[in-house]
């Protein structure tokens, strides 16, 4: 059964029951459910009471939720995906520039830096955390490099810089056909090395849940046709792109900032006709006249 994000982080207290009585959670669908959340919510400490009964949510709610709710229902889907992360990418340049331009006018100043944070995010095939935390002297316009340092993430007291999620820096390839737009935002922050690549319309740090609703996403790429496609998915696009394009397998790996080539073997795209060739090579090798009947033989020498 599967039980909301939000649901399973919420702590101790929620487990899964595959016998349990669907009954037993009030207000829970049970259609389609093979199994029922056995809430078991934390007890307050101190002070009680009405006033203080907010901060503890059932995590039956929750699950109701996740079972009602399209979208996040949607979004669920997207995650089982990962197995499979080429499929959440977008097929080409010309449909990432259209998005990019129909979030721009959907926004209410038509805010261009909108636009420019979904296109270098998918081209340099990073998170919305590490553009955001890009200041102006990590990019080398002279050999077009990126030196990934950092991400912004929040925390305790609102957005901080710190480490990427790998615990160390990158290089990553600035491609042509985006530098214009890289020399237009190191011109905006009028080339101060320390000065943030990307920013909001008031000059504020970049984070995805202001990306969603200022350029109001989900309605905006339900209209193109992509309604699984959130945010994050645009490092899928630019992973695929750079393996349909035939990096190879150890420099994707560097690029994308993993630590098990495991992963990013999931970007690879599967060449049938790559693997028949090979299989014909095989068949050829067993085939040639001096092969041993009793198959390889060790030899003295």
């Amino acid at each position: 059964m599967a039980v909301s994000t939000h649901a399973r982080s919420a702590g101790q207290g929620v487990g899964i029951s595959e016998t349990a009585n669907p009954a037993a959670v009030p207000g829970v669908a049970t259609q389609g459910l093979g199994a029922v959340a056995d809430v078991r919510q934390p007890r307050p400490r101190g002070r009680s009471g009405p006033h203080h009964a907010g901060r503890f949510r059932p995590a039956a709610l929750d699950l109701r939720a996740a079972a009602v709710s399209p979208r996040r229902g949607n979004r669920r889907r997207c995650s089982d995906e990962l197995d499979d992360p080429r499929s959440l990418a977008l097929p080409d340049w010309l449909t990432l520039t259209n998005l990019a331009d129909a979030l721009v006018a959907a926004s209410a100043d038509a805010y261009q830096g909108w636009g420019d944070v979904v296109i270098f995010a998918a081209c340099t095939a990073v998170r919305i955390g590490e553009v955001s935390g890009c200041r102006v002297g990590d990019i080398d316009t002279t050999e077009w490099v990126w030196r990934l340092r950092r991400q912004t993430s929040p925390g305790p007291g609102g957005l901080k810089d710190k480490g990427t999620k790998g615990k160390r820096s990158r290089r990553i390839p600035i491609i042509e056909d985006i530098r214009p737009l890289v020399l237009n935002r190191i011109q905006a922050a009028n080339r101060r090395p320390d000065a943030r690549l990307f920013v909001g319309p008031r000059g504020g740090r970049i984070q995805t849940g202001v990306l969603r609703k200022a350029t109001h996403w989900h309605e905006v790429v339900a209209k193109l046709g992509f309604e699984h496609l959130r945010r994050h998915d645009l490092r899928p696009t630019g992973l695929t792109w750079f393996a349909d394009a035939g990096v190879p397998l150890h420099r994707l790996q560097q690029i994308a900032g993993h630590t098990d080539p495991r992963i990013t073997q999931r970007y690879l795209h599967p060449d049938i006709e790559a693997l028949q060739n090979d299989g014909q090579l095989l068949s050829i090798h067993l085939r040639a006249p001096q092969r041993s009947p009793n198959g390889p033989q060790l030899r003295v020498v």
